[in-house]
């Protein structure tokens, strides 16, 4: 399908710019829009238990207005953390700032010595039937989509990974989140150290967007 317009569900401008970028790498003949774009001013609450719940509640927003929405939800798992923080990556500090989420990261980990971890990146999409597009749907995440889009969609998610550890102080000046904490277990630097193409081949961003981009191309 040519010129598809899809809305990607974030107000994270750093995000925003990574994931359109490896868009419009991957799939050539689409429009990417902004909640901005179509007028959207609320905040949406991410209060799924999941990754893939979290980006499909953010997806179900601009689905229910009538256009395709894609979102994603990411965050560090710590193996010693039991997982932490998770889905809460983005809030694992009081203040919520990157800087201060690796500050208390590296508190929790103080002292231990399993420091392994992994970056975890789920995008979602879904399609309103309105639309009268054929899409490789997932049934029940359509279910859930639909429940919070308040309106008939389709709707599937796929996860990308990474594995590393978490380093004992930042290191670089790229990225962002924990970016400078996250040392590539397949390049030896940390994510913050990597360039964009690098982050993008390796990162569990990029490893889910190559994914979701072959799905994507079912959608007609």
């Amino acid at each position: 399908m040519t010129d598809m317009e899809i809305v990607l569900a974030s107000r994270n401008k750093k995000k925003i710019a990574e994931l359109e970028a490896l868009l419009r790498e991957l799939c050539k003949d689409i429009r990417v829009l902004s909640l901005d774009d179509i007028g959207y001013e609320g905040d949406i609450e991410e209060d799924g238990k999941t990754f893939e719940e979290n980006a499909l509640i953010k997806a179900s927003v601009p689905a229910a207005m009538g256009y395709i929405g894609v979102a994603d939800d990411s965050g560090l798992c710590v193996e010693a953390l039991d997982g932490a923080p998770g889905v809460y990556s983005a809030r694992y500090s009081e203040e919520g700032s990157d800087e201060a989420n690796n500050r208390k990261l590296l508190s929790a980990l103080e002292g231990t010595d399993n420091r392994k971890a992994k970056f975890v990146c789920t995008v979602a999409c879904a399609v309103p039937d309105r639309l009268g597009l054929a899409c490789p749907a997932d049934g029940a995440a359509g279910a859930f989509a639909a429940d919070r889009a308040k309106t008939a969609v389709k709707a599937f998610t796929v996860r990308g990974e990474c594995a590393g550890t978490i380093t004992k102080a930042p290191d670089g000046n790229g990225g962002f989140g924990y970016d400078p904490l996250f040392l590539s277990e397949e390049c030896g630097k940390t994510f913050a150290c990597l360039t964009p193409e690098e982050k993008a081949r390796v990162g569990h961003r990029g490893r889910a967007m190559r994914a979701f981009a072959e799905k994507l191309s079912l959608i007609k």
